[in-house]
């Protein structure tokens, strides 16, 4: 019976990957949620987990309530995330946590020997170089659980020993497609959060709206696979039928495709090399009729050309950039900002908060904090 401990377990993916470990019968560890108690004590209840955690200080006593009688011991914030995290209680980590916050909970792991299903983009984005070396240093897995990497992944089963040309990376678009910046300019959240194929959390459907989402796959696309970035083409295709693709040295492109629900990567993950029957539904190719791909416009989605211009730059700028983005997106939550005042934030960060290599997870962690304070100050002078 495999063994899993999850870290973000009340959300999209943590709740998806509980539908998973369920139908194969895999016994839960830990859980870790960072807000929602109540969910986090049904999902207790139902999965008697030797341990849970709650990030938010603030709902600990509430969930101690909720879970009164069980024999569960209950943790809080960054401690009780990477208490989990080191503590070897499981065969196989799944991090699908929100932000930079995941960054250390996946270094403690790697530190602990644990293999790592990976869902949270942030950990690459910031810390790629970190989490490579100490991943390589320990033979510690990292198995991807993007649709989009996971796809890459799979298509690199049994070509170990083949040269890639390239990285097809395809995108949905989002919401905003196709639209001009003056069509931009009066979107709010209520209209970015309407994600045309996946069921995502808010910050991340935030991000697909402004393709940074797809400039953070970019980036950890560059340290999951050894890339350099000009093997990586971002290909926008809606239906998000084909996943991702591989372009090997004969220009032979092998493609992984499925319905778009993420119950398939998550899985894939979890049971790697193992594939078994899967909680989706089958892909009919006749039921979509027809596939498109197109260009990005890198000119009207800023937060895109951004990270790529990031990660060309190297050290702390992908860091940076995913800091800047995380705070401006928060704002943007609460209509505070306009659409195209993240992308603005972003870039204006990425040019003026200083760089510097990303040597250590303290200069890792002083990037993203400085970029996160100058959003605020851009903000706040307006």
């Amino acid at each position: 019976m495999k063994k899993v401990a999850i870290l973000g377990s009340t959300g999209s993916i943590g709740t998806q990957a509980l539908e998973v470990v369920e139908k194969h019968g895999m016994q839960v560890t830990a859980l870790a949620a960072h807000s929602h108690a109540e969910l986090l004590a049904q999902q207790a209840k139902q999965y008697h987990p030797q341990t849970v955690c709650i990030f938010r200080e603030d709902k600990a006593d509430t969930l101690r309530s909720l879970l009164a009688g069980e024999n569960i011991e209950i943790l809080t914030g960054m401690e009780g995330l990477c208490r989990i995290a080191g503590s070897r209680c499981a065969d196989i980590l799944l991090n699908s946590v929100v932000g930079m916050v995941g960054l250390l909970p996946t270094l403690t792991a790697i530190e602990a020997g644990t293999d790592i299903a990976l869902a949270n983009k942030e950990t690459l984005v910031a810390g790629g170089s970190l989490v490579m070396k100490a991943a390589a240093e320990r033979h510690v897995n990292i198995y991807p659980v993007d649709s989009e990497h996971s796809a890459i992944f799979q298509c690199l089963q049994g070509n170990a020993g083949n040269r890639i040309r390239r990285i097809l990376l395809t995108a949905s678009g989002g919401p905003f497609f196709g639209l001009t910046r003056e069509a931009l300019a009066g979107k709010r959240a209520a209209d970015a959060l309407r994600h045309p194929n996946w069921d995502m959390g808010n910050k991340i459907t935030i991000d697909s709206a402004t393709l940074m989402n797809k400039g953070l796959e970019f980036i950890e696309a560059k340290w999951l696979f050894d890339l350099d970035p000009s093997q990586i083409e971002i290909v926008v295709h809606r239906q998000s039928v084909l996943h991702s693709a591989v372009e090997f040295e004969d220009y032979a492109v092998i493609g992984q495709m499925g319905v778009p629900d993420m119950k398939i990567p998550i899985q894939y993950a979890l049971l790697y090399p193992q594939r078994v029957e899967c909680p989706t539904k089958p892909l009919s190719l006749t039921d979509y009729g027809t596939l498109t791909f197109e260009k990005p416009d890198y000119e009207t989605f800023d937060c895109l050309t951004a990270a790529i211009d990031a990660i060309r730059e190297g050290g702390v700028r992908p860091a940076i950039v995913n800091g800047a983005n995380e705070e401006a997106v928060a704002h943007f939550l609460r209509d505070e900002i306009g659409f195209l005042e993240v992308g603005a934030l972003v870039r204006a960060a990425m040019e003026h908060v200083p760089g510097g290599p990303a040597d250590s997870y303290e200069a890792v962690l002083a990037a993203d904090s400085a970029a996160r304070a100058f959003v605020r100050q851009r903000i706040a002078d307006r």
